[in-house]
């Protein structure tokens, strides 16, 4: 009886095939309305002055309305992102939203925000990945669009953190809020690319970072802190080294912005100087799969994101999960 090593088809001669390109062609972001200032949750949780930005860089956060819906403010994320990208909503095959506070277990948000935003019956599915959502969300949505699977593909981190932290808790509650961003990637060269993807997971520390299904966000500051820096940092040379790249040919680095302390170790690590780092997490807080999107954003409207920039994106959390990806910007 022949081997399966026998019976298998001559491999073609020459190089494999070229997948193409995708890359994002514009970002777009929203925040709830309501601002809770520093000061309120230090007279709630007794803590003296300056404590909680001193140890995380935070100074205000954005927390949800009791009748806001986070599919409402996905919504509002990608319909300027859309508009942006020259992708009418209808065009859209793919929609991920990558999430751990969806409005409810079921429906998912993927399938909600898709027919808010009136696309044509587009695939919708929600990434759980927690903080490292948006990351893995995009790379799949680039997979999908590499392999000719999608033309145009919409991904959304959204989280309403406020909702699963207990108020009482000063390791959560003075770091989380509430936010949503938005990338659209197609496969235009003007887009730019998307480049090679790390995404890692390690479910043996899964309990440092847990939130049970009728209970509050419970986080081991201290450990978590650790495994974040060393990940982040890890990640960040395996990216850059899939991509055929150094560290000095990233012109930017937008990490998970998870607390202040985290960004600047990283930078330190990597010997990378802060004016390279994006740091917007003292106007938003964690807002978890949110706040990459939204970071890009910030980038973008500070003019620090232009055609043919490099950025590195990197993010951790719950699972543990960690994932990088260094993206050639286009004309977003």
């Amino acid at each position: 009886m022949p081997s399966r090593t026998a019976t298998r088809a001559a491999a073609p001669a020459g190089p494999p095939p070229l997948v193409r390109s995708a890359g994002i062609a514009a970002v777009g972001m929203a925040t709830p309305s309501g601002v809770v200032h520093n000061d309120a949750i230090s007279q709630r949780l007794g803590l003296p002055d300056g404590w909680i930005e001193t140890r995380t860089g935070i100074s205000e956060r954005r927390h949800a309305g009791a009748g806001e819906r986070l599919t409402d403010l996905a919504a509002e994320a990608a319909r300027p992102a859309l508009r942006r990208a020259g992708v009418a909503p209808g065009a859209l095959d793919l929609v991920l939203v990558a999430t751990t506070t969806p409005d409810d277990l079921l429906p998912n948000a993927a399938p909600l925000l898709a027919d808010a935003l009136g696309a044509d019956a587009p695939g919708a599915v929600d990434v759980g990945a927690a903080c490292t959502g948006f990351v893995g969300a995009l790379t799949l949505a680039a997979g999908q669009v590499e392999a000719g699977r999608a033309e145009a593909a919409l991904v959304v981190g959204a989280d309403m953190m406020s909702r699963v932290v207990d108020p009482q808790d000063r390791n959560t509650s003075v770091l989380f809020g509430d936010g949503a961003g938005a990338g659209v990637g197609t496969a235009r060269p003007a887009d730019g690319r998307i480049g090679p993807a790390v995404l890692r997971s390690d479910g043996g520390a899964a309990e440092l970072i847990r939130l049970p299904r009728d209970g509050w966000l419970d986080m081991a500051g201290q450990d978590t802190f650790k495994h974040a820096v060393a990940r982040l940092t890890e990640a960040s040379h395996e990216a850059v080294e899939l991509a055929g790249r150094r560290l000095d040919d990233i012109d930017l680095f937008v990490y998970h912005q998870a607390n202040g302390r985290i960004l600047r170790a990283v930078g330190e690590r990597l010997g990378v100087a802060s004016d390279r780092v994006v740091d917007c997490i003292g106007s938003y807080g964690n807002t978890s799969a949110a706040t990459i999107p939204i970071a890009l954003c910030e980038a973008v409207a500070a003019g620090r994101l232009y055609p043919g920039a490099h950025v590195l994106v990197a993010a951790f959390g719950a699972g543990l999960t960690w994932g990088a990806t260094v993206i050639e910007w286009g004309r977003a």
